[in-house]
């Protein structure tokens, strides 16, 4: 008998649908949003541990750190509530929270209230939950050169690292680096260096960044309000100079440098323009699981987008084409544009290869392309942005031409 070939046809492309179904479900189902900068009172930021993290967990992230300045959320410290306003209203919020047995409490020579924080391997147990919440352990490596600020986030880092100094700017972000990653060597774990905010004090240049080795991450969007974006009118803007850096590295046969997106939140009890908030950077990353090891990877490998807003439904890497679709929301436009340097004018860094307002996208790149990547810009303004006007954006990680 042979067979029906209307009904073979239909299983036939029934087969397909459901594949080519799957295949985007898979896809959408990896991608983890995550929070890599952020303080609390183990530093200089104004709430407790546990409030911060019920409030990344409760806004549909799966991941976040806590990366407090030259020191780990371990041992013991107790913060002190006095006449503060602040930290008065941070002690109430958290007494409603939690329950009296949670929280210690102790009376100072003064008698003010002092209360002790919670480490992580503490709260981390009323957070964590296999494929739904992750917390990783991070620091933020806080020097000084001058009156220029250097900090360096070290993610998912297991013992807490010193300052390194230097007698540069470049060389003391390279002292940093260099202590992050031989600690992952020591360790065997896997853990990034990431360089914070460049232009916060306008402390480093694109000429400190280029001299560098085994720094692949700096942050292209960081939601504090002092921090420069988008530069001024005499200095350049992240954008500007990670196209600047990436052209240099690739030049110099170095892996390519990835943008992130972070809230460096400090302020959690008033939320406005001039405070450092939670929610307004983010990293969208496309890992198989959601463990350190499995974020790490997925990092470094470039599976991943930065976005203050914008989102997609995919983005593909594959026979040296970048193509991706937006996730359009319902009135707003996006401008899209493919960015990358031309082998035969390297000086020339950054210079938009295509730009479109469509949602779905591609760019193949040509024999002179050194690389691409792509940023889209929303016409839709940020809610309780870093600074008034701000609209939503969403950066794609660089293609490399191989």
């Amino acid at each position: 008998m042979k067979p029906n070939t209307f009904n073979l046809t239909v299983l036939i492309l029934l087969s397909f649908l459901s594949l080519s179904t799957a295949q985007k479900k898979s896809i959408s189902e990896t991608w983890y949003k995550g929070n890599l900068h952020a303080h609390s009172f183990w530093s200089d930021g104004n709430d407790f541990p546990e409030m911060i993290m019920d409030w990344y967990k409760n806004h549909n992230y799966d991941f976040a750190v806590l990366s407090d300045h030259n020191t780990l959320n371990a041992g013991e410290k107790w913060v002190t509530i006095d006449d503060n306003k602040t930290k008065k209203l941070a002690l109430q919020k958290y007494q409603k929270k939690f329950e009296d047995h949670w929280i210690h409490t102790r009376k100072d020579s003064e008698g003010n209230t002092m209360v002790r924080l919670k480490t992580l391997q503490e709260y981390r147990s009323i957070f964590e939950a296999s494929e739904e919440f992750l917390i990783i352990q991070s620091e933020e490596i806080t020097d000084r050169y001058e009156n220029k600020h250097i900090h360096v986030n070290a993610t998912n880092i297991v013992n807490k690292i010193e300052p390194r100094g230097g007698k540069t700017v470049a060389e003391m972000l390279q002292n940093n680096i260099d202590a992050v990653n031989a600690q992952r060597k020591e360790t065997g774990v896997p853990m990034i260096p990431h360089i914070n905010h460049p232009n916060f004090g306008w402390s480093v240049t694109t000429d400190d960044i280029k001299k560098l080795d085994g720094e692949q991450f700096f942050e292209v969007y960081n939601g504090h309000p002092a921090v420069h974006n988008f530069g001024d009118d005499t200095r350049p803007g992240m954008d500007e100079m990670w196209d600047d850096i990436l052209t240099a590295y690739i030049l110099n046969n170095k892996p390519p440098l990835y943008g992130l997106a972070t809230d460096d939140s400090h302020s959690y009890h008033e939320r406005k323009v001039g405070h450092s908030n939670t929610g307004r950077g983010w990293v969208m990353v496309n890992a198989q699981n959601l463990n350190p090891v499995s974020i790490i990877n997925a990092l470094e490998k470039g599976d991943f987008y930065a976005t203050s807003g914008v989102n997609f439904n995919y983005i593909k890497k594959a026979n040296n084409t970048l193509s991706f679709e937006v996730q359009p929301e319902t009135g707003v436009t996006y401008k899209v544009q493919f960015i990358g340097t031309k082998k035969s004018n390297p000086m020339d860094t950054g210079i938009v290869l295509k730009e479109t307002n469509e949602i779905e996208n591609s760019y193949t790149l040509t024999d002179d392309d050194l690389y691409v990547r792509a940023i889209i810009i929303s016409d839709k303004l940020k809610e309780n942005p870093y600074q008034e006007g701000e609209t939503e954006r969403a950066w794609v990680q660089p293609l490399i031409n191989k």
